[in-house]
């Protein structure tokens, strides 16, 4: 099909491609919007098509943000480690981002759209830590309506501009296709090469959970570091005898620890992304011994429930 035939058909079908384009993306999909509001909005005839336009776009953006509200709310932190672990790169995890959620509030989800990878995480995280569904909903809608809004009225404002480039396009299709693809390869390499560093990265040295356990039972303790998120301690509850830390605020969680004294970083993320990160970090501060938990919250749990241990380690009666 050609592009002008794609234009005419978007125009005559404008609502509907862009309802199924915006819920395909804000359910998660890498199937960009942006392009389709742009284009949507140049071609649109007349301010009642224009709102068509933006209500679709508003509708199918709240439908995406409440499923994803929902399962937050049935399934808990496991959504949360799910979208973690689909990441191509897991140093983004999604505790960092859930703890900037927390600490900004309803606002923050005004601005999710905006931020790439923060518009798909919010939802779940608000659903987890129960945030009240109308206030979500309502500050969803904002947002949609502020995100989409901004690249309809664009397109409309440079409609011109939008068609001149769509004709380049037609005439150019085999050029643009290949841009398009070379375009799509490169962010994939750098992508996946951002993956291939995040593992040489991790090439430093870990600590065992059984390590752990008898260093806690030791003379010199180590100061143990909660790199969860506040939507898994709160559905979980806090570890005995570690301090909860964010990435922004490290600093903050070892104030008054001595430089040379061992600290363990513990994190609920793929690879240990987290705790990783706040290692290095550590280290780069000047503190002498920090490693992070090998196989992290997770491996923490199994090597300790079985024997009938709290979460600190310290045998229960």
């Amino acid at each position: 099909m050609e592009l002008a035939q794609i234009g005419e058909q978007l125009r005559q079908d404008a609502v509907s491609v862009v309802f199924l384009n915006v819920l395909l993306q804000q359910i998660g999909l890498p199937v960009p919007a942006v392009p389709t509001l742009l284009l949507a909005g140049s071609l649109a005839l007349g301010n009642h098509a224009l709102a068509g336009i933006l209500a679709a776009a508003v509708l199918a953006s709240v439908a995406a943000d409440w499923l994803w509200y929902w399962a937050g709310k049935r399934f808990g932190y496991r959504v949360l480690s799910g979208l973690c672990k689909l990441s191509i790169n897991p140093a983004s995890c999604v505790s960092q981002t859930e703890a900037r959620f927390v600490r900004w509030g309803l606002p923050s989800l005004v601005v999710a759209k905006f931020i790439p990878g923060f518009s798909t995480v919010a939802p779940p995280i608000a659903g987890t830590l129960r945030m009240n569904p109308v206030g979500f909903l309502a500050a969803s809608a904002v947002g949609a309506a502020l995100w989409a809004g901004l690249a309809i009225l664009a397109g409309r404002l440079m409609r011109d501009e939008v068609q001149a480039v769509m004709d380049i396009l037609e005439r150019n299709a085999a050029a643009a296709l290949l841009v398009l693809i070379t375009g799509i390869v490169v962010w994939l390499g750098w992508k996946f090469r951002q993956k291939a560093r995040f593992r040489l990265n991790c090439a430093m040295t870990h600590i065992s959970p059984e390590q752990l356990r008898a260093a806690l039972d030791g003379p010199e303790p180590p100061l143990l570091l909660d790199l969860r998120g506040p939507a898994m301690i709160a559905e979980n509850g806090p570890l005995a005898g570690a301090r909860v830390a964010e990435h922004d605020f490290l600093e903050a969680a070892v104030d008054g620890w001595p430089k040379n004294a061992p600290i363990v970083t513990l994190c609920a993320c793929p690879e240990d992304a987290s705790a990783i990160q706040a290692a290095r970090h550590l280290l780069g501060a000047g503190f002498l011994s920090v490693k992070p938990l090998k196989g992290g919250y997770e491996a923490w749990m199994a090597l300790n429930r079985p024997a009938g241990i709290d979460h600190a380690g310290t045998a229960t009666g």
